[in-house]
């Protein structure tokens, strides 16, 4: 898959969009389309024109099955937000992940299930980084 850094950011209706078909092996626009306006009105003919546009930017991918286009991520989930995320802390906390920690724990605090899991994940960055 290619990589986030190499393409355009995502908008909010594109990540929306992602966000339906990065679960999904492959998904058609209808597909897209039906799980979006079940949250709120959106045109089927909008959903198709980001898709093509996604398609171009090298977001999505798609093939053709007889009448049918069937279209896949091109770019992972994971890598997207990896670099949205690095994006995020360069831009709003001048690059400092311990800001940006202290930022979630001051304005929304943490559950102590994710304090568990984040924890583990310190931990266990530590150990790769030596």
């Amino acid at each position: 898959m290619a990589q986030p850094k190499k393409l355009q950011p995502l908008s909010d209706a594109q990540l929306e969009i992602m966000r339906v078909v990065w679960p999904r092996e492959e998904i058609t626009v209808s597909e897209v389309w039906q799980a979006i306006a079940s949250k709120r009105p959106v045109a089927r003919n909008t959903v198709l024109t980001v898709m093509d546009r996604l398609v171009k930017r090298g977001w999505l991918s798609k093939r053709c099955v007889g009448n049918t286009d069937l279209y896949h991520a091109a770019v992972s989930e994971r890598a997207t937000v990896g670099d949205v995320v690095r994006r995020f802390v360069d831009t709003v906390f001048g690059g400092s992940a311990e800001s940006l920690v202290m930022a979630l724990l001051d304005g929304r605090g943490v559950s102590r299930e994710e304090a568990k899991r984040i924890r583990k994940r310190i931990d266990e960055a530590s150990a790769e980084s030596h």
